[in-house]
């Protein structure tokens, strides 16, 4: 018998690809799975669509519509707090515009069913309307503190095991300011990672990332998704993420950075030459120490 999947999709007018990204999802082979959909409040009538269409299918369910959620992120939450996860082996996030490989989930599941692993993630192709492919490799070892600064890559590629489930979901029930963290996934990793949960990042790609204007954070392959990064940055986005999660989770060690990071330019000085404890991969790391050095973090 195979162990059962809840897969927790994301919406928020989505009419114009959620078929494909559900279709792709029902296709899934060698796996047991449950689909719970949760339906931001929309103005292109998706909640009604997705129930005409899919609400008599045994194995999707649709979270109670009509709360404005306002981002992915908080979604997510509500999905992971309202949903039985504890009834399932493995629960894996979905985005609402992707196409997934149809073996992604079972290959998740091998490698943490096989492997000391709680929670698995991968690279992903990215592709654009005019289906331009890209790698997007987030498959670089892992460093000290790269969870702080850095998701695992796109959330949409998470499996993790049931226990690493009820774990996060007690930590956001006791943790009300949880959930000002905007990205979901980045704040799962940093969990898991700071807790000792074993993660693994898969170098082959298991799905196809779709590229458009509305993506809230979208891959950085492309100068305007670099300057779409840059001034978030500028506009002190990012530190504040890094310090929401530092807070949050942060131990003795980490307070010396969160220290260095918010206490004027000498100590973020001192930190461009710690870059390579921070990012995982090399552009990122040259990146981010010219960040510091420039003084714009």
């Amino acid at each position: 018998m195979m162990e059962k999947i809840a897969v927790l999709l994301a919406v928020y007018n989505g009419r114009n690809w959620v078929d494909e990204q559900i279709e792709s999802i029902l296709k899934q082979s060698d796996v047991s799975l449950d689909l719970y959909i949760n339906v931001d409040l929309s103005t292109d009538n998706s909640f009604h669509y997705l129930v005409d269409k899919y609400s008599s299918l045994p194995n999707v369910y649709f979270l109670p519509y009509g709360e404005r959620y306002g981002s992915a992120g908080k979604n997510f939450y509500h999905l992971l707090l309202n949903v039985p996860c504890e009834k399932y082996s493995y629960i894996s996030f979905s985005d609402q515009d992707d196409i997934w490989n149809v073996n992604k989930l079972a290959t998740a599941v091998t490698v943490l069913k096989n492997y000391d692993y709680k929670a698995y993630s991968s690279n992903v192709i990215a592709f654009d309307k005019y289906n331009a492919k890209t790698l997007v490799d987030k498959a670089q070892p892992q460093v000290k503190y790269d969870h702080f600064f850095e998701a695992a890559g796109p959330g949409c590629t998470y499996v993790f095991t049931a226990d690493l489930a009820t774990q996060f979901i007690r930590f956001l029930r006791d943790n009300s300011e949880a959930q000002n963290v905007e990205l979901h996934d980045w704040l799962l990793y940093a969990y898991s990672r700071q807790n000792n949960y074993a993660w693994f990042i898969d170098s082959n790609p298991s799905m196809l990332y779709r590229q458009h204007e509305s993506n809230q954070v979208g891959a950085n392959n492309s100068f305007a998704a670099w300057k779409k990064r840059i001034s978030l940055v500028k506009k002190k986005w990012y530190r504040n993420e890094i310090n929401k999660i530092m807070i949050l989770l942060g131990n003795h060690d980490t307070k010396k950075i969160f220290y260095k990071m918010n206490n004027g330019y000498p100590g973020r000085l001192g930190l461009a030459f710690q870059v390579c404890k921070f990012r995982r991969r090399l552009r990122d790391k040259l990146t981010l120490m010219v960040l510091f050095i420039l003084n714009i973090i």
